[in-house]
């Protein structure tokens, strides 16, 4: 199926208009219905006072990944809110993946799980874990 008619390009001209994210130097790696995922660099700038991955900027990645997987179909959806738990910290020069995957969607209401990698999209050591709860905005 082209690109141009698989449902996505909603999801593809929001990434394309969000310049947080690429002023994080984030890399959308994959999108499907319901899905996402996303990478970023940990960089110099990136890190606090203990010369750790600030946890702000892993939540930031999260959220970004979730915002593609919510607004994989289509109507603007927004972040109702989220709980982020960090397990391990980052740390400089490691790839991030961030995996959102659509857990539930009922009306305007939809819950996603977003788990946050180093290193190995697949199997790397988890990060961080977030819970969205989104919602699709009433069209006038």
């Amino acid at each position: 199926m082209p690109e141009d008619d698989d449902g996505l390009a909603p999801a593809r001209a929001m990434w394309a208009a969000d310049a947080a994210s690429a002023a994080l130097g984030m890399r959308l790696d994959d999108l499907g219905a319901g899905r996402a995922r996303v990478s970023m660099v940990v960089r110099p700038d990136m890190v606090n006072g203990h010369d750790l991955c600030h946890g702000g900027l892993i939540a930031t990645l999260a959220d970004s990944a979730f915002a593609l997987a919510c607004n994989s179909h289509g109507p603007v959806t927004v972040a109702a809110g989220l709980t982020v738990d960090f397990l391990v910290p980052a740390r400089l020069g490691q790839v991030l993946h961030a995996e959102a995957r659509e857990v539930s969607r009922r009306g305007r209401s939809g819950i996603y799980d977003v788990t946050v990698r180093a290193d190995d999209p697949g199997a790397g050591e988890v990060v961080a874990e977030l819970r969205g709860r989104s919602r699709t905005l009433a069209t006038r």
